[in-house]
């Protein structure tokens, strides 16, 4: 079976750089004096007909452009725009100038003025037996890339959910390809601030009347080989460590862009956030 269904496969929705059509677009609905929202089974009108070679039984997809991306997570600089996939429309009449089309499928309410673009069949990566996930696997060497954006501006992410990272065509990548996805080990915890040891500081419990000396062997590690020197915090003992990383799931690539790419959220060792790194597998 495949790895997406529907809602993921044709509602994920897209950052493109490359000008987008903006000539065809819903210019009107069977029912606009009622309400201003459309779904499956409402009759819209398209500003193409007979004379732009519409014809009935054409299938197209609606979309809506939402603006430039604007993000931290990449180092590419622009990326593009980001575009809503709305959903899916089938002629059922054709006029001159206009058609009217049945809401076949809709991932959102269709509103006038989304745009009206040809219809792309795709086919979601097939199932396949994998080893399981390797938490400490080593880099492959291939491209990388960020999350920087996740559909539906979710920051913290699970299973199935989508996700938009900063590779693309010009980077080789394809649809089906899986990729790691890593982040650097101590590194994103959204809920606590930087690790500590527990005792930074020499503590003595002493009593003024017994005292055994200006010392408590409670006191946290220090530093050299007689103990002489500062006390090792966490911060100083990851001092001259090699780069580590953390696997902390795993996306297959669902549809690709020119700078950008559409992915999906398949396996996951904890959750995944945006700005974590991938790696093609």
């Amino acid at each position: 079976m495949a790895v997406a269904e529907r809602n993921n496969v044709y509602c994920a929705g897209y950052v493109q750089s490359s000008p987008i059509s903006t000539e065809n677009r819903v210019v009107g609905a069977n029912d606009e004096a009622d309400q201003f929202l459309y779904g499956e089974w409402d009759y819209i009108y398209i500003n193409a007909g007979a004379n732009k070679g519409v014809q009935v039984g054409d299938v197209m997809s609606v979309v809506r452009p939402r603006g430039q991306v604007k993000t931290k997570w990449t180092r590419k600089g622009r990326l593009g725009f980001y575009v809503q996939e709305v959903g899916t429309i089938e002629i059922v009449r054709v006029k001159n100038q206009v058609s009217v089309g049945k809401v076949k499928m809709s991932c959102d309410n269709f509103l006038l003025g989304d745009l009206v673009q040809p219809f792309q069949q795709r086919t979601a990566p097939m199932f396949t037996q994998r080893p399981a996930l390797d938490l400490f696997a080593d880099p492959s060497g291939k491209a990388t890339g960020r999350i920087f954006m996740a559909r539906d501006m979710h920051e913290m992410l699970g299973r199935e959910q989508i996700v938009y990272i900063d590779l693309g065509a010009e980077d080789n990548v394809r649809a089906g390809d899986y990729l790691t996805v890593y982040r650097p080990l101590g590194k994103g915890n959204l809920l606590l601030g930087p690790n500590e040891s527990v005792s930074a500081r020499d503590y003595d419990y002493q009593s003024n009347v017994y005292r055994g000396g200006k010392f408590s062997n409670q006191s946290a590690r220090k530093s050299g080989n007689e103990a002489r020197g500062r006390v090792v915090t966490t911060r100083r003992a990851k001092d001259g460590r090699p780069d580590l990383r953390k696997v902390v799931g795993e996306l297959v690539i669902l549809n690709v862009k020119e700078r950008t790419a559409t992915a999906m959220v398949v396996r996951t060792a904890q959750e995944i956030h945006t700005g974590d790194w991938v790696e093609v597998q």
